[in-house]
């Protein structure tokens, strides 16, 4: 039992009518409480400090790639300097406006892309995107199944890299059952942010894409452009096929019966 004429530090209070209990509120952190007078609050300064941990960013697709089960889904495995298991190209950091290899970023060290890239030579660099494929052409690497765990990861690639290459290419490894809201998304992103979006099935699959970009950096466009008959019959017929209502059968026709362009436009 509460013995009454203790107090709650068990002081003996003297007897008489009840003394008034003084508080003194600092209004600052450094003030100190006059001489028997209690501070109301306990000042912070003695409280002990918390160190807050810093916490640790979204992987890259290569240390999602090669994490093991062992440590649980995503968890990254430690990257010693070794290169993995198909990694036999020159990898000392040697980054350069012009180069004859494709320039891969060291976060795509693991990626199993890296494998299939025999084709041409591939060495590790500084650079900001995930492949530099030429001068003016550079490639992100983008996994669905990544892109789901962490659909900001390709937003802050693309704001990084800017317009510092004309062409960027967001090369995308579907992976995933249903690709199809993904795909749209990205295409809208990519529509957005004037980008190629090529999409790959497999490593192999995107692995020859690179190689690919890579090894036609120097070939003229001749490749892709229409090629056209120069003798004097085919050049007539594709000028009379421009209209809607002539086809090649029509074009022949008129060339028979009129015998020349001259001809034929001085009857109409």
């Amino acid at each position: 039992q509460k013995n009454l004429g203790m107090d709650e530090e068990g002081v003996r209070q003297p007897s008489g009518p009840p003394t008034r209990k003084k508080f003194f509120i600092p209004l600052e952190e450094d003030e100190a409480p006059p001489a028997g007078v209690k501070p109301l609050f306990k000042s912070t300064r003695s409280l002990p400090t918390m160190e807050t941990l810093p916490q640790a960013g979204p992987q890259t697709y290569a240390e999602y790639a090669i994490s093991g089960p062992p440590g649980g889904a995503g968890a990254p495995q430690p990257q010693g300097p070794e290169p993995l298991a198909g990694e036999t190209a020159n990898q000392a950091p040697k980054p350069g406006a012009k180069s004859s290899s494709i320039i891969v970023s060291p976060r795509q060290r693991g990626n199993p892309v890296l494998k299939f890239v025999r084709n041409v030579p591939w060495e590790f660099g500084d650079v900001l995107p995930d492949y530099v494929l030429g001068q003016s052409t550079c490639a992100l690497f983008l996994s669905l199944r990544y892109h789901n765990l962490h659909p900001d990861y390709i937003h802050e690639r693309l704001q990084s890299l800017g317009k510092s290459f004309a062409l960027r290419v967001l090369l995308v490894q579907v992976d995933v059952k249903d690709p199809q809201q993904a795909l749209k998304e990205l295409a809208k992103m990519c529509i957005l942010a004037d980008c190629t979006l090529v999409l790959a099935w497999s490593p192999e699959e995107a692995g020859r894409y690179l190689e690919t970009y890579k090894a036609y950096e120097q070939k003229p466009a001749d490749l892709l452009m229409e090629k056209l008959e120069q003798d004097f019959v085919s050049r007539v017929t594709e000028c009379l096929t421009t209209v809607k209502s002539v086809n090649k059968t029509d074009s022949q026709t008129l060339l028979t019966t009129f015998g020349s362009l001259e001809q034929l436009m001085a009857a109409s």
